[in-house]
């Protein structure tokens, strides 16, 4: 029987996202697989809002530096804090079925709550600029806050009263199973979630073709064309999962319908499009929505935002086995 070692976070969300795979890979038989615990950047510095971190791959460099140096075969991702360009030799292997991918506003025990039920001056923790940017276009009346831990930190601080309200993932709620902690359910459309929010990616050594065969049967085509137009998208706009960006793209038979926003971070300004393309270019569908998101204003509006990246020429992904 062969090991397999996947590296994965601390946190109580990213081991249960490691025991999924873990059980969809020993499920087949033939394979012990176990898991390696690593403190990544992104972990290790809590005290500071992640825009003033700063730089791609916070959560994720320990990860593939323990990949290169073949102490783990493999590791799992939330695909949201994955960058559109991983290090040489690294590969995206596969994209498991992806969860709920919207946003959900979470308010202090069981009490009902909206956006729009939002008292003024309101206190709103979130730490992505994305979502501070959205609070502020939908409630410029309400106060968004950074904070930062896993979500059972984060919940804990709502309940004792150091927040008003928080903006979470659904799915890190799900996969814990606190969905009932969710007051509000954000609709996509409207609030745009994170390129890959709600699915998984999981990463190993591009020359590792046994890891790989075994890995990519945990891919699921649909997820992996939806996210590949999202991340496409994010990648020709800037390739940082701190931008204030949001994409989300919804398979349909043969076709992929994308949507996409840049926001500035006061949320005076924000640049949407959508479009519809052929499910099987979904790169092809995310490059054609940046430039029309370009035709749109979403260049001057991200040139507001300090050390912002510049967009990335790219042909397809250029991280997938």
């Amino acid at each position: 029987m062969s090991l397999l070692r996947i590296g994965t976070r601390g946190s109580r969300l990213a081991l249960r996202q490691s025991r999924t795979a873990q059980a969809g890979l020993e499920k087949g038989g033939g394979v012990r697989v176990e898991l390696k615990v690593i403190r990544t950047t992104g972990d290790e510095r809590l005290d500071q809002p992640l825009p003033e971190i700063g730089g791609k791959g916070l959560f994720t460099e320990e990860l593939d530096r323990a990949l290169l140096d073949g102490k783990i075969d493999l590791a799992v991702h939330s695909l949201k804090d994955l960058p559109t360009e991983l290090p040489p030799g690294l590969c995206l292997a596969a994209t498991p079925l992806r969860v709920d991918p919207r946003d959900v506003l979470v308010g202090p025990g069981a009490r009902p709550l909206t956006l729009a039920s939002l008292g003024r001056g309101a206190v709103v923790g979130t730490s992505s600029l994305r979502r501070a940017a959205l609070l502020r276009a939908f409630r410029p009346d309400v106060r968004p806050r950074s904070i930062r831990g896993n979500v059972d930190t984060r919940l804990g601080k709502l309940d004792d009263g150091s927040y008003d309200a928080l903006v979470l993932a659904a799915a890190g709620l799900l996969r814990l199973g606190l969905e009932d902690r969710a007051s509000e359910w954000l609709e996509p459309t409207a609030w745009l979630p994170a390129p890959g929010q709600g699915a998984l990616g999981i990463v190993t050594r591009a020359d590792d073709r046994a890891t790989r065969a075994r890995v990519g049967a945990l891919d699921d085509p649909p997820t992996r064309a939806a996210v590949g137009a999202e991340r496409a998208l994010l990648a020709r706009l800037g390739g940082g999962c701190q931008l204030p960006l949001g994409a989300l793209a919804m398979p349909a038979a043969d076709r992929l319908r994308l949507w996409g926003l840049v926001a500035s971070p006061d949320g005076g300004r924000v640049v949407r499009g959508d479009l519809t393309g052929a499910s099987g270019e979904p790169e092809e569908l995310g490059l054609r929505l940046a430039e029309l998101l370009r035709r749109r204003g979403a260049d001057l509006v991200l040139a507001e935002i300090p050390n912002a990246p510049s967009g990335q020429e790219i042909s397809g992904t250029g991280v997938r086995c």
